[in-house]
This record gives C-alpha cells, sequence and structure tokens, in this order.
C-alpha cells in the first residue's frame, strides 16, 4: 500500500497513535513513547516512497515498537525497575540497529515485568499492564507489553525475548504471533545474556508474515554476540503447503493439567492442519512434573543468585515476585544446578525420539487464560502451573512459533506452540502459515 500510495507511513502511524492515546489509560501497554523522533522517521520513508520506491527497505515506514530491554540510544531502559534506568542508554541493541537500518518506525518502548521474572506485566515503576481482550485477565509476560499494544492496534510490529516463555505467553494470552527463534539466531547487547542458552530475542507481529519478514531483518551474526550463527537465514515471503508433512500433536506434554477449552482449541488447529493434507497424530511426551524441578534449578541457579546480590540493600524498592525469586534461589545449590543438566539430556532424548518420526511438534502454550491482570506475589509457581513453554529454554535450539488457536469463555485467546527440529524457523514458519490460513484471526474491535 506504502508503494502503490494508498497509505503514506505518515498516516499508520498516526492511525497508532491515535489508538494509543485512546485506550492506553486502560491497556497501559507503553512505558514510554517516541513521538517527535518517529514522525520524522514517517515522514522521510514517505518521501523515500513518492521520489524513489525502489530504494525503500525492508521494514521502511512500519511502526514497530520496543521492548524495555531493547536498548536506544537516549531512551531509559528500566527493565520494569526502580533500580535501573536512571542514566539514559548510550548505544543502540544489535536488534535495534537492525531495525532501525531496515527503515522501521520506533514509536515507543513497551512494558515488562520487573526484570522480565512473571507471565504476567506489573511492575512498581509502570504498573499493570491488561489484556484488550478482557482487562480483568493479563496480557501475559514478560513480553506483555509488546503483546498487548499488537492486539490493541497501536503498533504493527514488536521486539519481544523469552526466557522462559516471554514471547509465547503474551502471544497467547493477546491473540498474536511470537517467534522465539532457535539459540543464537538474533544477537544480544548483554554478554550475560548473550552466554545464557536459555535465552531468546525474538519477533511478534499480526501475522505470520510480519514475523518472517521482521526476522530476516533482525537474525544474523553479530561480533557483539559470540553465540550468534554464521549465516543469516533468510525465510520466504509465501510458505509452501503443509501437505505430506507429519506432525505430531501433544495435549500436556506428559504432566501438565491442561484446561478442556484449550485442548478443544488445540484439535481444531490439529484438524485444520489435516484438512490441508498434513497427518497430525496424538503422541506420548515422555516427561513429568521432575521438568519443572530442572528448569527451576537450572534457571534458578543463573539468573536467581546473581539476583539475590543486586536487590540485598534494595528490597524495599523492587515488586514482591522480585523478592520471592530472589528468595527462593537461595536454596538451590550446585548439586541441584548438576542434577538439571543431566535432566536436560532426558528431555532431549524424550523429544528427539518424537521429531525422529515428525517433522514438528504442537502443544498448548497456556495450560488455561485464568491469570489475572494483577498476577500474584510468587510468578514463578504460576509460570510452573500455566506455561508449557519453559522445557523449551531448556531445549533451547529448538525454533518455537506461537499462534492463536481459538478464544476461551472469558473472551481470551488461546494459543499453540508449534516446536521445530533444531535451528528449523522454515518448518514452525511454513506450519503456522497453514494455520493461520485455515483459521483467519480477528482482532478485538476496541
Amino acid at each position: 500500500m506504502f508503494r502503490s500510495r494508498q497509505l503514506s507511513p505518515v498516516e499508520l502511524l498516526n492511525a497508532h497513535l491515535a489508538r494509543i492515546e485512546r485506550l492506553e489509560p486502560t491497556i497501559n501497554a507503553l512505558s514510554y513513547r517516541r513521538i517527535e523522533d518517529a514522525l520524522q522517521q514517517a515522514k522521510a520513508a514517505e518521501h523515500r516512497y513518492m521520489t524513489a520506491p525502489e530504494s525503500a527497505r525492508a521494514l521502511e515506514g512500519i511502526p514497530t515498537l520496543l521492548k524495555n530491554e531493547h536498548m536506544l540510544k537516549g531512551l531509559h531502559t528500566t527493565q520494569g525497575s526502580w533500580l535501573c534506568g536512571d542514566e539514559a542508554d548510550d548505544r543502540n541493541a544489535p536488534i535495534v540497529d537492525r531495525l532501525l537500518d531496515a527503515g522501521a518506525v520506533i514509536h515507543g518502548q513497551t512494558n515488562v515485568p520487573e526484570f522480565y521474572l512473571a507471565g504476567f506485566t506489573r511492575s512498581r515503576r509502570h504498573g499493570v499492564t491488561r489484556n484488550p481482550w478482557n482487562t480483568d485477565v493479563t496480557c501475559g509476560g514478560s513480553s506483555g507489553g509488546s503483546a498487548a499494544a499488537l492486539a490493541a492496534g497501536m503498533t504493527t510490529l514488536a521486539t519481544a525475548s523469552d526466557i522462559g516463555g516471554s514471547i509465547r505467553i503474551p502471544a497467547a494470552y493477546c491473540g498474536v504471533y511470537g517467534l522465539k527463534p532457535s539459540y543464537g539466531r538474533v544477537p544480544e547487547a548483554s554478554f550475560s545474556y548473550a552466554m545464557n542458552p536459555c535465552n531468546h530475542n525474538g519477533v511478534m507481529g499480526r501475522s505470520v508474515g510480519d514475523c518472517a519478514l521482521m526476522f530476516n531483518v533482525v537474525n544474523g551474526p553479530h561480533a557483539a554476540d559470540p553465540a550468534t550463527i554464521k549465516p543469516k537465514l533468510t525465510l520466504p515471503a509465501d510458505f509452501e503447503s503443509v501437505h505430506g508433512l507429519r506432525i505430531a500433536l501433544s495435549l500436556d506434554l506428559g504432566y501438565v493439567d491442561v484446561s478442556d477449552e484449550v485442548r478443544a482449541n488445540t484439535h481444531k488447529v490439529a484438524q485444520a492442519l489435516r484438512d490441508q493434507g498434513a497427518t497430525v497424530d496424538e503422541v506420548d511426551i515422555p516427561w513429568g512434573p521432575w521438568v519443572r524441578d530442572t528448569f527451576t534449578h537450572y534457571l534458578g541457579f543463573m539468573l536467581g543468585l546473581p539476583l539475590v546480590d543486586a536487590i540485598r540493600d534494595h528490597r524495599e524498592k523492587v515488586s514482591d515476585y522480585v523478592v520471592h525469586f530472589a528468595d527462593a534461589a537461595t536454596g538451590i545449590t550446585p548439586g541441584m544446578f548438576h542434577a538439571a543438566n543431566a535432566a536436560i539430556e532426558t528431555m532431549h532424548t524424550g523429544l528427539r525420539q518424537v521429531l525422529d518420526r515428525y517433522d514438528a511438534l504442537i502443544c498448548p502454550t497456556l495450560a488455561d487464560t485464568s491469570t489475572p491482570a494483577e498476577g500474584m506475589k510468587d510468578a514463578h509457581t504460576n509460570l510452573m502451573s500455566k506455561g508449557l513453554t519453559y522445557p523449551f529454554n531448556l531445549l533451547s535450539r529448538h525454533p518455537i512459533l506461537a499462534a492463536p488457536s481459538g478464544l476461551a469463555s472469558n473472551g481470551v485467546p488461546t494459543g499453540v506452540q508449534i516446536v521445530g527440529p533444531t535451528f528449523d524457523e522454515l518448518m514452525v514458519l511454513r506450519i503456522g502459515a497453514a494455520i493461520e490460513r485455515q483459521l483467519p484471526w480477528t482482532f478485538p474491535s476496541l
């Protein structure tokens, strides 16, 4: 539409800004609005389309929001905490440089739970972010502001990241698409995050195609992140049919208590794929409740113990769930961490036995849609009981696309995860595109 002059980047940005102005007091998706600079970017993109459209870059004029983690020079990346962000960012995160180089119009920053430690979005610094479909329910976390903004029509694209489900959980709650790429696909700004194999930068959009377009811009090796993979991966604009694919289906990963509504909507996704020529078989995943301890001990040892030191003199300034997580981490021993590493191998073996026979695995993203917008003190237990996401941060080389699967009775979306073979983003987006074709999705009328 930009190229044919049916729409201009300025008009699109202004439409998003008007939506923000009307809905933001209720949704609270944004921690910062970058309006003047964004309008300048949009005007420059408009001029380029009018004078030299052949030179338009991949994201020329596309409004994009940054998760309050991805630094942009001059902004204050707070991580949702009063302990951070006093000084303005003095550099751009690699993902942000790539967005700017591709012509994206960055018009703000989205809310997160403090230090990204919850599957809901509430912090003492920025308040509660609510779900556009039902404001009594959480939008998910930690990329909750990004997902809520997308569902509410406040942006076209948004950045996200995922260390236990932080892309996929809000994507499910808000009915948007979110790609957790394979570990190492998208560079990190922080060396410690780069070295954490559970951590992934990723993308969110309102369609599979938008996620693919954005992923093509932000992925690829970067000198600042020694874990990034060579070469850069470029996904196609159109995806092949799923005809002939063999897809495994698990409704509970072997141990999660999943609601009947989520199960029914997951079955609808499976049938939509069968209707397009794929074989979808229900399978058993040989996992159990011990997977929860595996994740808790692995990530708690890596993140929790440093957090204890970081908040030691500031406990009264941080959110209740941060204190709870830090206190729980003090009981994790090196022996527990070592045992978790051994358990991850067992998890890998069980998943490999499935993917040796199938092209991909589909499962729900969340067990139900009942978490309130305000969340709770014990965010980690909430994740362990509701999420089917965190196992795939331990098995982090598997890319996953989160896609909507339907609506629950409270009006909140449910979602599925498409788990691909290691480093095979093409497969998960191919299956996601098929689901999108068969089960077209609309957003809430707000």
